[in-house]
């Protein structure tokens, strides 16, 4: 962990102003810390030596009280442009955290292991990919760079401008003292380099510990109903009591060692202004030094060692956020795979043609060689085991998955084109899909319904209702988080009745994988019915299912089993 970290400082290139803000600042400060040290020194000088009066230091103590208002003046200034600059720095972090989450796509957020799997924050085994893991980095994580940003980063700008005026300063009256100050400053810097690497260190394991705890707490309470029907929600207790005393631990580690720190710079400054002192009483005593000139050196001093002490601090102190930093700017330096530019054309087959795609940790791909067409007027069905690729099969043609081998081809108006070459955004914007795992938003039945297409007419969307035979819900019902208040049958067919509303563009390929999963015979019925109308109608659907229903309606099933460990085939594709 450096002081100044260029891959964080490069995303904020928008702060570039605010730093030439806190540069002036910290020179004001520096012209006001010496104008207090000189007026403090003509006072008690004349004080004591009685060759002013008090009418006399009148116009001295006027000076002084204004130099001290100033002060505060520019600290709150100083304050006020580093939250600027740190509130511009967040938010720019998370829009690009986001932005890059979406770009790069769900198989990359399903895809290897981040930190909650036992690789420290910033390290090169890879950026957090669990959904709790980057909602926790982009709120708390990125909250925590305020410590950065509004207060190390005003505090370093000080550290370098305010001592080298203060030892200019001090050289001009006392060369000797200014010599010492020279000599112990850098003690300070070198010390809490020491300690600042180990700091570094009990800051990642304590962002460590928090990543672990959300991506743990996460997963349960997504499990939570599976858990309680097979009673095994209670035995989580004790696995989330392990996890919170590791964050517990590795917190109060990083507080000890914070405050610790603290009391090592302080000792250190102390120390230094101590032997300042010193020198200067000697040569006093000896009269080799007038009591004027002292007394400068003296009140001068500590304000030559203050901002260093107190960078110090604050760089322990915004430690996790620079942990949590330093995973945000490896989420958004990680490169998106390459994509196509074409535009898309209006598909009217889509051919797959031997279709291989690896998977990290696996030794066989999975789907392995599958080839089918879609054609209008059919159903086509994927059927295989959990884990055979028919998910995989669906992110491709999503443009979600890059295929290892093989390829595939859209057959429009104007001849084929390869999927890899078309524009993702503008191939996507014609597909209708249905995930096996719905996401659902607070919000109503209607509006989880109109999320593709927010102003679509109620009519529209009572008939999408009524085409995913979800009748029984009122379009006005409340969902919670996460599809709250709903069966896991009803979020399939509020997902389902998402893709079917027609939208404002045409939608002419239908991608569901397991729409007919946890649903009753009937309503089974209903919605194969449904998909037989949307096949009718033009549309290429493609479904990925084992229920013995969906493979009885199916034009084409292509059944993909395992032949061994995770690798697939392709046994049939024959007409149902």
């Amino acid at each position: 962990m450096t002081p100044l970290n260029p891959r964080l400082l490069r995303h904020a290139r928008q702060t570039m102003v605010y730093a030439g803000v806190l540069c002036a600042l910290g020179a004001v400060t520096a012209g006001l810390v010496i104008a207090q040290a000189q007026c403090l020194a003509d006072a008690i000088a004349g004080a004591v030596t009685g060759r002013a009066s008090l009418a006399a230091l009148h116009g001295t103590l006027i000076v002084l009280a204004a130099v001290v208002a100033g002060r505060v003046l520019a600290a709150w200034a100083t304050e006020a442009a580093s939250y600027r600059a740190s509130a511009a720095v967040k938010s720019r972090l998370r829009l690009g955290l986001l932005a890059r989450a979406v770009q790069l796509g769900p198989r990359w957020l399903a895809g290897g292991a981040g930190p909650a799997s036992g690789a420290a924050p910033g390290d090169n085994a890879g950026p957090p990919r669990s959904t709790a893991e980057l909602t926790e980095l982009a709120t708390e994580g990125m909250d925590a760079l305020d410590g950065y940003f509004a207060a190390y980063l005003p505090q370093l700008a000080l550290a370098v401008i305010v001592p080298l005026a203060v030892v200019v300063r001090i050289a001009l009256a006392d060369p000797v003292s200014a010599a010492v100050i020279a000599l112990t400053l850098p003690l300070i810097p070198v010390f809490g380099a020491l300690i600042g690497r180990t700091a570094g260190e009990a800051a990642r394991r304590r962002w460590l510990a928090l990543a672990r705890l959300a991506h743990h707490f996460g997963d349960v309470v997504a499990g939570l109903p599976t858990l309680k029907v097979f009673g095994r929600a209670t035995a989580q207790r004790a696995s989330i009591g392990r996890v919170t005393g590791e964050y517990r631990r590795a917190t109060m580690g990083t507080l000890r060692l914070a405050f610790l720190s603290s009391a090592v710079l302080e000792l250190i400054a102390t120390m230094s202004v101590a032997l300042v002192a010193t020198e200067i009483g000697l040569r006093l005593v000896y009269g080799h030094l007038d009591l004027r000139t002292g007394l400068l050196a003296l009140v001068l001093a500590p304000e030559a060692y203050l901002p260093l002490r107190r960078a110090g601090a604050q760089f322990h102190a915004s430690a996790n956020g620079l942990a949590a930093a330093g995973d945000a700017v490896t989420v958004i330096d990680t490169p998106v795979p390459a994509a196509g530019s074409r535009p898309a054309p209006v598909p009217e087959m889509i051919r797959v043609d031997d279709l291989r795609v690896s998977h990290p940790g696996r030794p066989r791909p999975a789907p392995d060689g599958i080839s089918l067409t879609l054609a209008p007027g059919e159903i086509t069905v994927v059927a295989g085991p959990s884990g055979s690729g028919k998910s995989t099969l669906i992110d491709v043609l999503l443009g979600f998955a890059q295929p290892s081998a093989g390829r595939v081809l859209v057959i429009g108006p104007d001849g084929e084109e390869d999927l890899t070459a078309i524009d993702p955004a503008a191939w996507r914007s014609g597909i209708a899909w249905a995930g096996q795992d719905p996401v659902l938003f607070p919000g109503t039945v209607a509006s989880n319904i109109r999320v593709g297409w927010p102003r679509a007419p109620a009519g529209a969307v009572e008939a999408a209702r009524h085409a995913a035979a979800l009748d029984e819900i009122p379009l006005g019902q409340r969902v919670g988080e996460g599809g709250a208040g709903l069966s896991s049958g009803q979020r399939r067919r509020v997902a389902l009745a998402r893709a079917l509303l027609p939208g404002p563009g045409e939608r002419p390929v239908l991608l569901l994988d397991e729409p007919t999963a946890g649903l009753d015979s009937g309503t089974e019925t209903r919605v194969i019915a449904t998909l037989r109308r949307e096949a009718a109608a033009g549309r290429l659907v493609l479904v990925a299912s084992h229920r013995p229903a969906v493979l009885a309606a199916a034009d084409h099933v292509i059944q993909i089993g395992q032949s061994s460990g995770n690798a697939t085939r392709v046994l049939e594709a024959v007409p149902a």
